[in-house]
């Protein structure tokens, strides 16, 4: 509705500027008539251009209408538009994807699995012997090595956190107690609590992309914008968000349910008894609590031997970028203008797993095991190895057709689009069970 009165408008404005007055100039009164005789020839110019301005908005407004169930017309009227995602029910069911993926590339390898995580822990061990070497570097350039340290150092760690993300969806081996086991001790030293995240994880491939059920990251309806989300709909403001949300993302989200679905009371991945977990799951949550205390009284440890700005310099500021990936990973995976969402009226398994978008990152896509360019594979069939993810895309893409979505866009550009254009959801034409993002307040 929106959109077509901003046609209405442009049309308006268009056609009085242009044709009318041009017709207008045209057509002045001869300077031989009447006062009154003048009056009213005015007075009949005015409402024939009236008539013809509001023919041609009627004309711009029925042609947004036909395009609007397909096509996602941008917040800046200057770029191009650009098409949605399918919402309605596939022609295809999950077993015909299926049949088109290799059989081997359901095939878990324990030693294949144990190659990334050596792969990254070298990496990692790499970069921490080169530090030995930053105190040679003329004094300026020290202060450039750090910053850029953490950051490769962060990318690897990510690589980590993709394998234990891949152990919580029994993806790892096919033995559930190793992957549980590779899985905890891997999300521990990442500061995250593994079976809780792995539980609420679960509850999120079950229901993705539904306003009433998923876990995470879970969209605004237009009536629960509130005055941040205005104050800051700006650029400095959204690149306040846009800081906040890599900086403190994930830590909000797992210790105050920031961003998740909402409970009637307390929500955390901290608490045994939180909302977010059956009783039956208590004592896992718990056990979560106890390997991130263990890893925090190591760490604790290792400031008072090496000092704080060892512990910084080695563990924080890289675990901060790996944070901040992590979040910009799941974020444009789900965020997206051309993403629908569902209430309960329209939601099925299927439509929401396809409810997300492969993204591609150039050389961190290997660096990241192809978690963000296989993510609709991954969400189709969460518990296969990362490491035929590539090839079950590329088999699926023709089954899935329209309803496989990519995008290329640089991530930088792709972070602050979303902030602009993806404030809250609303429904649109006739499905009202259907839920599209709009920026427009």
């Amino acid at each position: 509705m929106h959109h077509g009165a901003c046609n209405i408008s442009a049309g308006v404005f268009l056609y009085l500027f242009s044709d009318v007055s041009h017709q207008t100039a045209k057509s002045a009164p001869p300077t031989h008539m009447a006062s009154q005789s003048v009056k009213s020839y005015r007075r009949n110019q005015l409402k024939m251009s009236v008539e013809k301005c509001s023919d041609s908005a009627c004309d711009l407004l029925n042609q947004d209408q036909d395009m609007g169930a397909d096509v996602r017309h941008d917040v800046n009227a200057n770029l191009e538009p650009r098409k949605r995602a399918p919402a309605s029910k596939p022609p295809f069911t999950l077993g015909d994807v299926k049949r088109a993926i290799p059989p081997h590339c359901f095939k878990r390898s324990v030693l294949r699995s144990f190659s990334y995580i050596l792969y990254d822990v070298t990496a990692i061990a790499l970069l921490y012997h080169v530090t030995s070497y930053y105190a040679l570097l003329p004094l300026p350039l020290r202060y450039l090595i750090w910053p850029l340290h953490w950051f490769v150092q962060g990318c690897f760690m990510v690589g980590l956190w993709v394998v234990a993300h891949e152990c919580g969806h029994h993806a790892f081996s096919d033995y559930a107690a190793l992957d549980d086991t590779v899985g905890f001790v891997l999300h521990s030293a990442l500061l995250v609590p593994y079976f809780s995240w792995k539980f609420s994880h679960a509850r999120h491939h079950s229901n993705t992309a539904s306003l009433e059920r998923d876990e995470v990251f879970v969209p605004k309806k237009r009536l629960d914008v509130t005055w941040w989300d205005r104050v800051t709909d700006n650029p400095p403001g959204r690149i306040l968000r846009l800081t906040l949300t890599l900086l403190l993302g994930l830590t909000m989200y797992l210790t105050f349910n920031s961003a998740g679905r909402p409970y009637e009371r307390f929500a955390s991945h901290f608490d045994p008894d939180s909302p977010i977990y059956s009783r039956s799951k208590r004592v896992w949550i718990f056990l979560s609590d106890v390997g991130i205390a263990v890893v925090c009284y190591g760490l604790y440890h290792l400031a008072l031997s090496r000092g704080v700005a060892w512990l910084a310099c080695y563990y924080f500021c890289p675990l901060a970028v790996t944070n901040a990936f992590v979040v910009t990973v799941t974020l444009l995976q789900h965020t997206h203008p051309s993403l629908p969402h569902y209430s309960s009226v329209e939601w099925d398994w299927l439509r929401g797993a396809l409810s997300t978008v492969d993204r591609d990152y150039g050389v961190l896509n290997h660096i990241f095991h192809h978690i963000n360019d296989t993510h609709i594979a991954h969400h189709l069939f969460s518990t296969m190895p990362h490491y035929h993810a590539q090839e079950a895309t590329a088999a699926i893409k023709p089954v899935l057709g329209e309803y496989y979505q990519f995008d290329d866009t640089p991530v930088l550009k792709s972070l602050y689009r979303e902030m602009k254009e993806c404030v809250f959801v609303e429904p649109e034409g006739e499905k009202k069970g259907v839920y599209w993002f709009n920026g427009v307040m």
